[in-house]
Order: C-alpha cells, then structure tokens, then sequence
C-alpha cells in the first residue's frame, strides 16, 4: 500500500479510521506480542488479535508479522505506525489543551468595551482577572454600545460591557444582560465657578448655564431628560465629544459639562466635580454575552471580576467627588 492508497483509505475508506486499533497497532509494535500488548492495554490476547484483524482488513494489506517467538510489523504495518504515531499525539495534545481551557490554564477571552469604561473599570479589571487567570489570552475590542451588541451576536467577542443610553439594535433574546452598575454623571465646573463651593447644586441652578455637549454623544441623552425634567433646555453652546476636549473647555471657564463616573480618573486637577444629588442623571451598565451558543469558560470567571471591580468603583467614585467638595 501506498502513502496515497493510505490516505486514500483514511479518508475515504469503508470505514472512519478507529483511534483505538491504532493504539493497539501501537502497542503492539512497542511490546512485540500480543500477549505482552494484552497485559499493557488489559485487554485478553484474543481481542489484541480481533483488533489487528480488523485493521488489517480496512487497510486491506497485511500489518503485523506473526511468528512464533512475537510478532513484528511489516513495511505496510510500519507505515501505518508512523502515521498512527502522529495522529495520537496531536490528539493527545488537544486533549490537554482541551482540560487547559476547560481549568482556565490556557484559551482566549475577548471583552468589548466603550470608551469610557476603558478609564478605570475595564483596566482594574483586566489587571485583576490577569492576576487570577495568567494562562488566558485577554484581547480588549472597543466600540460603542450598539456595534459591541452586533459583535457579539456575531460571535467576534465573548462579553462585553454596554450602557443603555441608545438602543442596542439587536433583537432581545440575542443577548443575556445582567444589571452590572448605576453610573451616575457628575457636573464638571470650572475651579472658580459660583457653585464650584455650594453646600448642594441641583439640575435647577444650570438653567442659565451654557453645557459642552455632543449632539450625539453619550450624554446628552441623560442631560436633555434630567433638564427637562427640572424645567428647562440645556443651551448647547460648544460641541465636543472627547473627554480631554471637554475638560480644556470646562478649565477655561466657557462651559460646564457631564461626565460618566466610570470617566472620573481622567479628570484633570482644574476641574471641580460636583455631584447633582437626586438631580443626578443616569445610566446604568450592563453585562452582555450571547443568550444561546457556544460560551467561552473564561466568561464567567470574567464576569465575577466586572462585578467586584465595579462594586468597589462605585464606593471609590463616591468618596472622590465628595472630598472634591469639601475641599472646594
């Protein structure tokens, strides 16, 4: 037989190639006999034999000499053995990579993310789930709510993190969301601004305030309703979507601006946080993996870190904008 006709006969045999004669036919061959194959395989030295048989007869060619004093395999059965030797170490490997991703030793993780989460949240928690799964290849995708929602369903990211301040725009039973944090939107003031030092400012005391606003940005959403809801329409006076544009204009004194609490670490020292109170607007955080589908293992564990990470951000954030005000 052939190196083709052995192929051939792998892949388009009668039969599926059985890994298990292979082993035997491995066996064999490193032990000498059936006999000594037997008791290494605990199997009876009849099956070793049915077990050759077969094999012969799906190669169609002898594999094994008999003799009296052991066996010995013939060039046919030698060249089996050499291919033989390949597939069942790469199926061991995969095995053991199989077990590797399966206990978090290996495999890959990719999470989506916006912008904003990437200041803090995202960072602490790559930083921790890296310092409790070290083998797992992390890869960070980031892009707004709605494309991270298709990627997702697409399959090009296991988790993500997505806000509600636009719709998604995939059906709901695409996605698994889990409620992962409130992020409230602090007002940024300039240093010197009449309410930098208030005891309180609500939504009401900006009604003559000029804002720094994207018309489409993450925003204006929360600002437009928490406006209208305290009687008024924001006067969008400078449009800017960056977080460091924003802030530059905030620090010049032109404008005042909302910013996310996820976003609080980049806040530039010239700039005073205050928090609205009740006023506050709102959005809130969510988990989102695909509902149906294959799961990478790494989704949970990913999971528990987000929420630990954003349990303490929380608290973090708060204790930060309130010590911007007493010291104000």
């Amino acid at each position: 037989m052939s190196t083709n006709d052995l192929w051939h006969w792998l892949l388009y045999g009668d039969g599926m190639l059985d890994v298990r004669r292979l082993m035997v036919l491995r066996e064999v061959a490193r032990c000498g006999s059936f006999s000594a194959a037997a008791d290494a395989l605990s199997f009876t030295q009849p099956a070793i034999s049915r077990q050759i048989a077969a094999l012969e007869a799906e190669a169609g060619t002898q594999l094994v000499d008999r003799r009296a004093r052991g066996v010995r395999l013939t060039p046919a059965g030698e060249l089996l053995l050499e291919h033989a030797d390949a597939i069942l170490d790469r199926l061991s490997a995969a095995e053991t990579q199989l077990e590797a991703l399966a206990g978090l030793a290996g495999g890959r993780l990719r999470v989506g993310t916006f912008g904003t989460a990437n200041a803090t949240l995202i960072p602490l928690a790559i930083r921790m789930f890296g310092d409790e799964h070290p083998d797992v290849e992390l890869q960070l995708v980031e892009g707004v709510s709605a494309t991270l929602a298709r990627r997702l369903v697409a399959g090009e990211v296991d988790l993500a993190v997505v806000s509600d301040h636009q719709p998604l725009g995939v059906a709901g039973d695409e996605l698994e969301l889990e409620h992962l944090m409130d992020d409230p939107l602090f007002l940024a003031l300039p240093a010197d601004h009449a309410l930098a030092g208030a005891p309180e400012v609500r939504m009401a005391d900006l009604r003559d305030e000029v804002w720094i606003e994207a018309r489409q940005g993450v925003c204006v959403g929360p600002l437009l309703t928490a406006a209208q809801a305290a009687g008024f329409e924001p006067r969008i006076g400078f449009e800017a979507e960056g977080w460091l544009g924003k802030q530059g204009l905030v620090a010049a004194g032109v404008g005042v601006t909302l910013i996310p609490g996820v976003a609080l670490a980049t806040v530039r020292e010239d700039v005073v946080l205050r928090s609205l109170g009740a006023d506050a607007p709102m959005r809130r955080l969510y988990l989102a993996a695909q509902a149906c589908g294959y799961r990478a293992p790494a989704v949970e564990p990913m999971k528990d870190v987000l929420r630990r990470v954003a349990a303490e951000h929380c608290f973090t954030c708060a204790a930060r904008v309130d010590l911007a005000a007493a010291t104000t």
